[in-house]
């Protein structure tokens, strides 16, 4: 892997193909590989850079678990390599950074996939909250901590994405899929596609259905 010092803590990151530079910004206790097969379907259109988080994979281990400084994170990265015209795919807390690198109006970002985001944790079935809740006090994992108490972004601020979104769920995600169409309703240049019969990961994980989507958005 490659790695890259950004913010005082050093960033891994793969990059394969060519084209114009695609950001794969994985979801809370993964690492990039979650998109090893996505990217063999993608890597012949466009330069992938594949990222581990901080906290996550072979990236720094810090005591910051924050959002707003995971995407500062990546908007260094951006600068750093000199990218131009960047999409970026992120899931899950990936989609987080994401949503507020677009709210910043952060330079040379192109289109956004934003896959099973969160604007705020009251947005989480209740279930999948207390879930989240009973991990954090059974590990006191600060990865499940994140997630009790991030991100806190209000949901008007997503107006202020001007990028062409494209907002992809499943039916059967962590939030319920109005939250989904109350994002597309917001989001001023976005378009909304549900993943019939999946869960919050699993048209991503092993599976292909997702690539042709994106194809037909990003190009």
């Amino acid at each position: 892997m490659a790695v890259i010092n950004v913010n005082n803590i050093q960033l891994h990151y793969t990059k394969t193909g060519q084209g114009n530079p695609l950001l794969l910004l994985h979801g809370n206790g993964e690492d990039h590989h979650i998109f090893d097969r996505l990217s063999e379907k993608l890597k012949d259109h466009f330069t992938i850079y594949a990222i581990d988080s901080r906290n996550h994979g072979q990236s720094s281990m810090t005591d910051q678990y924050d959002y707003e400084v995971m995407a500062e994170d990546i908007s260094a990265f951006i600068t750093l390599l000199k990218l131009k015209n960047v999409h970026i795919l992120g899931f899950s807390d990936g989609a987080i950074l994401a949503i507020i690198l677009g709210i910043k109006s952060v330079p040379m970002l192109n289109k956004f996939a934003l896959l099973g985001a969160n604007t705020q944790p009251s947005q989480l079935k209740p279930e999948i909250y207390s879930s989240i809740v009973k991990e954090y006090e059974e590990t006191k994992d600060p990865l499940f901590k994140l997630m009790m108490e991030q991100p806190t972004i209000p949901l008007e601020e997503l107006s202020k994405i001007k990028q062409p979104t494209l907002i992809i769920a499943a039916d059967n995600d962590l939030c319920e899929t109005d939250f989904f169409e109350q994002m597309q309703q917001i989001i001023p240049n976005s378009e909304l596609k549900i993943m019939k019969n999946h869960d919050h990961g699993s048209y991503i994980i092993d599976n292909d259905i997702l690539a042709q989507p994106l194809l037909d958005f990003f190009q």
